[in-house]
C-alpha cells in the first residue's frame, strides 16, 4: 500500500465519516464493508436486504455495520415526496418517485442528500452512468461547479517526477470529448482535488502532442484555449499549457522545450485532453509503470459518490471508501 493511502486512511479515521455502500448484497462489497469497519476508517451503512445481506456475509463480521432495506425505512415515504418534488417539473410522479427510490442507488444518494451520510461508493455490479444519473438527479453539483468529472490518483513507486511519484490524471473516467471551456474547468477542480487529497501545492499542465506551439491545429488550439480560461477564471493557481509530457514532468525537458513556464518540470496535475489520452495514459502508468491507480474519483458533485471500476476488489472498495471519506471532510472545512 502507497504513502498516500496509508495517509488517506489515517485522516478516515481521525474524523469517520458514514459511508453508504449502495451495492449491500454485492460479494465484494460485504467484504470492503468488513474490512473498513475493523480497521475503523469510516461507519458504514450497507443497502439492500437483510436477510440476503446476511445470507452472503457469513464468515465476514459486518456486525457494526448497519443494514438499510430501503422500502422498509421509516423515511421511505419522505424520501419519495422530497424526490417527486424535485423532479416534477421534469414528469416525475409520486408513484414513479416511489418505484425509483427502491433502486439503492438512488436511495443512498437520497441518504447523502439528507445528512444521514456523508458519502456513497457505488459501481461493483452498475456502471458509471447509473451512479452519476443518480448522484446528478439527486444530490446535484456543487454550488461553485460548472461540471462533474473524474480523476484517478496515481502513485508511482520510485519515482522522481510528481509530489514524490503522485499524481492526479484527469479527466481519465468521465467526460469524453471535453470543449475548451469544460477542459478548463476540470483543470480548476483536479487542482482543488490534489490539495485537498494530496495536501501539496498543484502544479497543473495541460497536456497536448505540442509544446509553446511546437505544432498547430484545432486540437492544440482547445488546449492553449482551455489554459487561457483557466488562468483566467483561476489566477492564483499555478497552470500552464499546452505542454507535451516531457516537458510538464522532466525538468530538462521543461527547461529546453518550456523557458519561463512555471509549471514545466514540476507538473503534478496532469490534465488530458480527451478521455482517450487520460484513459490510456492511466493505464499504461498503472500496467508498465506499476502504479497504483485509485479511481475514478468524481469532483464537482455537491457531495461526494463515488463510482468503482466494476473489476474491482474488495480493497479497492476499502480505498475509495476511504478518499471519499475524506473528501466529505474537506468538503465541510
Amino acid at each position: 500500500m502507497s504513502k498516500f493511502l496509508d495517509r488517506i486512511k489515517e485522516r478516515a479515521k481521525a474524523d469517520k465519516q458514514t459511508i453508504v455502500l449502495a451495492e449491500g448484497e454485492e460479494p465484494r462489497t460485504i467484504e470492503a464493508a468488513e474490512k473498513a469497519l475493523k480497521e475503523g476508517i469510516a461507519n458504514i451503512i450497507l443497502l439492500g436486504n437483510e436477510e440476503v445481506i446476511k445470507s452472503k456475509a457469513e464468515g465476514h463480521d459486518i456486525s457494526a455495520a448497519k443494514i438499510i432495506d430501503p422500502v422498509k425505512y421509516d423515511r421511505y415515504e419522505a424520501f419519495a415526496q422530497q424526490f417527486y418534488e424535485m423532479r416534477k417539473a421534469k414528469g416525475m410522479t409520486l408513484e414513479k418517485a416511489r418505484e425509483t427510490l427502491k433502486n439503492t442507488l438512488y436511495f443512498g444518494c437520497m441518504l447523502v442528500k439528507n445528512n444521514e451520510a456523508d458519502g456513497m461508493v457505488a459501481g461493483a455490479v452498475n456502471s458509471t452512468a447509473n451512479v452519476m444519473r443518480s448522484a446528478l438527479q439527486t444530490v446535484k453539483t456543487a454550488p461553485d461547479t460548472k461540471l462533474v468529472s473524474a480523476f484517478f490518483i496515481i502513485c508511482v513507486p520510485d519515482c522522481e517526477y510528481g509530489e514524490h511519484g503522485t499524481f492526479i490524471f484527469g479527466d481519465s473516467g468521465l467526460v469524453i470529448d471535453p470543449s475548451a471551456d469544460e477542459l478548463s474547468e476540470i483543470a480548476i477542480s483536479s487542482s482543488k482535488s490534489f490539495t485537498r487529497l494530496i495536501e501539496a501545492t498543484p502544479n497543473v499542465a495541460l497536456l497536448s502532442f505540442s509544446t509553446y506551439g511546437s505544432a498547430n491545429g484545432p486540437l492544440v488550439d482547445k488546449v492553449v484555449q482551455a489554459t487561457k480560461l483557466a488562468k483566467e477564471k483561476r489566477p492564483d493557481i499555478n497552470i500552464d499549457g499546452e505542454l507535451q509530457l516531457d516537458a510538464a514532468i522532466v525538468k530538462s525537458v521543461g527547461n529546453s522545450k518550456a523557458p519561463g513556464s512555471s509549471v514545466s518540470g514540476k507538473a503534478n496535475v496532469l490534465i488530458f485532453p480527451n478521455l482517450d489520452a487520460g484513459n490510456i495514459g492511466y493505464k499504461i502508468a498503472q500496467r508498465l509503470g506499476k502504479a497504483e491507480a485509485y479511481g475514478p474519483i468524481t469532483q464537482g458533485i455537491a457531495k461526494p459518490i463515488n463510482d468503482l471500476s466494476r473489476g474491482c476488489v474488495a480493497d479497492d472498495i476499502v480505498g475509495v471508501i476511504a478518499i471519499t471519506s475524506v473528501q466529505a471532510i474537506t468538503s465541510k472545512e
